[in-house]
């Protein structure tokens, strides 16, 4: 995927094939908003900046990590969702059959959920960077504070729904109390990433 051109990747988007989806789009919209937390940080160095470096430097390096794990995560999310479709693909002509296809589909919705769910961590952090970099960075690009803090929110709410999705699939997760509880914690997260933006919009508009 890394090495596809943004034409090629939205093309296999917009084909009707099982993946990439939407679950590889959260981790996309990850790695977007940790890459424009990372690029305010480095605009927001020298001297005019230097009370903050530590904080700066702290929070760039962690971008960089995050922006990183977001890849990796809309990857794996790739090749989940392609196991789950093995696993709904096994012959079920006998019982035995039918029990190890049906393990095999909770086993593969169990990882399928817990990628987006680690996905929704990851948005987190960066919101969360983004807010703390916000009060201290370079203002001349503080709009892409808030253009980071909204592609984590909109990796955060699809990773959330795609969670869902496979919670509902599925009564046989094995994982299924681990991962309502990986995403109780949405709405606050939604709603920060919110408050991170409105905070940036009162900064620039007179």
């Amino acid at each position: 995927m890394r090495s596809d051109t943004i034409d090629s990747f939205l093309s296999g988007l917009a084909a009707r094939i099982p993946a990439p989806g939407g679950g590889a789009t959260a981790g996309l919209h990850a790695a977007q908003g940790a890459a424009l937390v990372a690029m305010v940080a480095r605009y927001s160095n020298g001297p005019k900046y230097a009370e903050h470096a530590a904080t700066i430097d702290r929070v760039r390096e962690t971008a960089d990590d995050l922006r990183e794990r977001s890849l990796e995560l809309a990857e794996q999310d790739i090749a989940a969702f392609s196991a789950v479709g093995h696993a709904y693909g096994l012959p079920r002509s006998t019982p035995e059959e039918k029990t190890a296809r049906s393990q095999a589909i909770a086993s593969a919705l169990a990882e399928a959920g817990r990628v987006p769910a680690h996905v929704l961590a990851v948005a987190e952090r960066i919101i969360a960077l983004a807010e703390e970099l916000r009060p201290v960075g370079n203002p001349n690009v503080i709009s892409d504070i808030a253009a980071a803090a909204d592609a984590a929110r909109a990796a955060a709410s699809t990773a959330r729904v795609n969670v869902e999705i496979n919670l509902c699939a599925s009564t046989e997760l094995e994982n299924r109390a681990e991962l309502v509880e990986a995403i109780a914690s949405t709405d606050e997260i939604l709603l920060q990433a919110d408050k991170t933006t409105a905070a940036v919009r009162e900064q620039i508009l007179p």
